[in-house]
């Protein structure tokens, strides 16, 4: 309706000011705009505010070890309840739980987090009092961009800081993705705001080699979850029962054309939400078009499709591929190394599936139109994703562009009034639409891209508070 598009581009106006202020904050300033106004400039976390936070919760931080190996854990509360991850303490019922001050406590398992949950907690021998806490963050207060500090015990030293931002808030797993340095012996630790508060229990990492290490890509199980397992502890309601052993599967080399056999079981890798998954790495071109299938017979398929090192390139996939099958086809942005996570929708899902990667389109041919950016993403909008100026939350999502190639984008969902936002890589707009007619909800834009580069397309809703289901396609 035209009434309520002029309305909307109004306030969208200034909502894209809001908009400039928080991706100015996690985009290098010689991506901005240089007429913006000079607080929209890069913020950086100073060092002042880094050593802040370090000597405020690292007293907190204690180091686990188990007959088998370790890790890190949060002491959440002054009389020695410690708060890390299930497969830190494994199957022992007692640990040794290393303070910073050097004290060393014995300490009981006295609840693991249920379904596969990698929680669990730890009650320090001895009744301690007095002891440091960390604090937990606010419900709903991560966002996107903001700075994230991890402290554990990476590779057994303890009290190890390192910083960087949350990358990436997963809905749908409900996991924060950060690329601060994650490495083995900071699982269970704490991740934190730059008020010193926990934000997320660090739990995984992605790698690409046989080294273990960290390749800025970290997962962290957030508050809510966290909250709700601490309720049951306290409760007494926590299960007693260690959840599998989690492994640690290194990523299977694949190469264009190559179909792989699979199985997702007690011997894959685990997501913090308790989902089987095995890792698969292949090396990719700028500009190559590709596509995963993954199907099944047995569980219900979902493919995630990452770059490490790359904060801004995400794909998942649960039905593309029809039925219980997922498929992504996509152009490839950067020249290097990708991995594919051959996953489930459902927590514990277990069976065989079969996983091809396709040079093109798709079994082996090329794409109907090679020149398509041949982006698919389907998503969920709602609580934990950034917000304009007007309460609508949004979802940002990028592709590379030819001079005077024309795009054609669309956004559909079953849940919420669509809005759709365009803007290049000095943060210029380029378009936006609300509906694709005016009979229908979902939108659509036609852009013609005026240079070679990276572009932006921003998931958005119509009206504040909006969430649900979507599907962005830009071709």
């Amino acid at each position: 309706m035209v009434q309520a598009t002029v309305k909307r581009l109004a306030s969208g106006s200034l909502a894209l000011g809001a908009l400039m202020a928080s991706i100015a904050a996690i985009a290098p300033p010689s991506s901005l705009n240089p007429g913006l106004p000079p607080a929209l400039a890069q913020s950086t976390v100073d060092e002042a505010t880094t050593i802040r936070v370090y000597e405020q919760a690292s007293p907190a931080v204690v180091a686990i070890n188990t007959r088998t190996g370790g890790g890190s854990g949060s002491i959440i509360d002054a009389s020695g309840l410690i708060l890390t991850n299930a497969h830190v303490v494994g199957r022992d019922r007692v640990v040794t739980v290393r303070l910073s001050d050097g004290r060393t406590f014995e300490g009981d398992v006295v609840g693991y987090g249920q379904d596969r949950l990698d929680l669990a907690a730890v009650r320090l021998r001895g009744n301690p009092t007095g002891l440091p806490t960390v604090p937990i963050a606010p419900l709903n207060s991560v966002r996107v961009g903001q700075s994230a500090f991890a402290i554990g015990s990476p590779f057994g030293l303890q009290g190890t800081l390192t910083v960087g931002i949350i990358s990436r808030i997963d809905t749908e797993r409900n996991v924060i993705q950060t690329d601060a340095a994650i490495n083995p012996g900071n699982s269970g630790g704490p991740l934190l705001n730059s008020s010193g508060q926990l934000i997320g229990v660090n739990t995984s990492i992605f790698t690409t080699g046989n080294s273990g290490g960290n390749v800025g890509i970290g997962f962290a199980i957030p508050t809510d979850v966290v909250q709700t397992f601490l309720a049951s502890v306290r409760s007494g309601t926590a299960t007693a029962t260690a959840p599998t052993s989690r492994t640690n599967r290194e990523p299977a080399a694949i190469a264009a054309g190559a179909v792989v056999q699979g199985r997702l079981d007690d011997s894959s890798n685990v997501l913090p939400d308790g989902s089987f998954y095995n890792p698969y790495r292949f090396e990719g071109q700028a500009g190559q078009t590709i596509t995963i299938d993954m199907s099944s017979q047995d569980v219900d398929s979902y493919l995630i499709l990452l770059a490490p090192d790359r904060d801004d390139f995400s794909i998942q996939d649960d039905d593309s591929g029809g039925s219980l099958n997922a498929r992504i086809s996509t152009q490839l942005p950067y020249t290097g190394s990708y991995l594919i996570l051959a996953n489930t929708v459902s927590q514990g899902e277990a069976g065989s599936y079969q996983l091809r990667l396709s040079q093109g389109g798709g079994n082996g041919q090329a794409p109907a139109r090679p020149s398509g950016v041949g982006l698919r993403q389907q998503g969920a909008l709602g609580p934990g994703d950034r917000t304009l100026q007007d309460g609508s939350y949004y979802q940002e999502f990028t592709f590379q562009g030819r001079a005077g190639q024309t795009v054609l984008i669309r956004l559909e969902s079953p849940d919420f009034d669509t809005y759709l936002i365009v803007v290049d890589d000095a943060r210029n707009r380029l378009g936006e639409n609300d509906d694709a007619s005016p009979d229908t909800t979902n939108s659509q834009l036609a852009v013609q891209l005026p240079r070679n580069g990276t572009y932006s397309v921003l998931v958005n809703s119509f009206q504040p508070g909006e969430r649900g289901r979507y599907l962005l396609t830009v071709e």
